[in-house]
């Protein structure tokens, strides 16, 4: 009965999460550090879009990236650079973005899926570095000094404006966030999704009912950079200026973080981490100089002590908690 009520009531669950976030702000701001906190929650979202793709591609089709920081890079370039140099709309840099993301995805995932284990990682892993050295190197990016980012114009809207920027941005993030939360859980709960966790589990077995595993592995590698792309997009014109080392190793490890804390087959779990540590590192200002390590000593502790994520733990309490309380009903 429980189990049944908790399925039923998923569908519930996302629109009850959609209301939390549509009154967040008007909350947040009764506080002095009102401003603040929505710009953390604008972080929060940006990164979890980056995490669900993530998810995806690594929770459920098992294929490890550690180089997804060059996507949300090519997202952030994309729009700062169509914006800035060419001075075009920003929504063309975001087209730009996933047209990139889409092409730049296609022509790497043959070659690169193609790698299993620590190889894969590794390929990965010079991929991002790759794209680094470029947006250090190209002049169209600003070098090692940086691009100035265009603002953000909506149906003639100025999102950067002076008094509302947090807000306007918030809600635009979480728009985006709450879409692609919605179409993750879609493809999961489908028949794609179990192809994916098929994949995830063996190959051989998967590719002996009928599982075209190239063609899978192929879109879900290509969905979860386009994932990346929009979220750089937002971060662009969000932030106004870009510079290299925000599309470092560093970002892609502290994603991959988020992720495995969560937990790496829930897309919740996704959302759930990506705003666990968005949000937490910011109070401990302390340990700024270490937070690499510190992301470091999460990861390990989390893969020791919760291998399935923060999100299994809620979801098995909560669990028992409406199987006791509709057993005492």
């Amino acid at each position: 009965m429980a189990k049944w009520i908790v399925e039923k009531g998923k569908g519930l669950y996302f629109l009850l999460f959609c209301v939390l976030m549509l009154v967040l702000p008007l909350i947040l701001r009764m506080s002095e550090a009102g401003d603040y906190y929505l710009s953390l929650m604008v972080f929060a979202g940006i990164n979890s879009m980056v995490v669900i793709g993530l998810n995806l591609l690594m929770g459920y089709a098992g294929q490890i990236s550690l180089g997804h920081a060059a996507f949300f890079g090519l997202g952030a370039y994309s729009s700062g650079i169509v914006t800035t140099r060419f001075g075009l709309s920003p929504l063309w840099g975001f087209t730009l973005s996933i047209i990139l993301n889409f092409l730049i995805a296609y022509l790497l995932a043959k070659p690169i899926l193609k790698l299993k284990g620590h190889y894969l990682a590794m390929a990965t892993l010079g991929l991002g570095m790759i794209f680094f050295v470029l947006f250090n190197e190209l002049p169209i990016t600003g070098a090692s000094e940086g691009i100035s980012v265009g603002k953000l114009y909506i149906f003639g809207y100025n999102m950067n404006s002076r008094y509302l920027k947090d807000i306007n941005y918030y809600y635009l993030t979480w728009i985006f966030t709450l879409l692609l939360t919605y179409f993750a859980l879609n493809i999961v709960n489908s028949r794609v999704g179990r192809a994916l966790r098929a994949i995830h589990s063996k190959e051989l077995a998967a590719h002996s009912i009928g599982v075209d595993i190239s063609r899978f592995k192929t879109k879900v590698f290509i969905l979860s950079t386009i994932y990346a792309g929009l979220a750089g997009s937002i971060f662009a014109h969000y932030s106004t200026f870009l510079c290299p080392v925000d599309f470092g190793l560093n970002y892609s490890i502290r994603v991959v973080t988020m992720g495995v804390v969560g937990g790496m087959s829930s897309i919740w779990g996704g959302l759930l981490g990506a705003s666990v540590l968005s949000i937490l590192p910011q109070f401990l200002d302390i340990f700024a100089e270490y937070d690499i390590l510190i992301y470091g000593l999460v990861l390990i502790l989390s893969v020791i002590f919760m291998p399935e994520g923060i999100s299994q733990k809620i979801s098995l309490c909560w669990e028992k908690c409406q199987k006791k309380w509709f057993h005492e009903v």
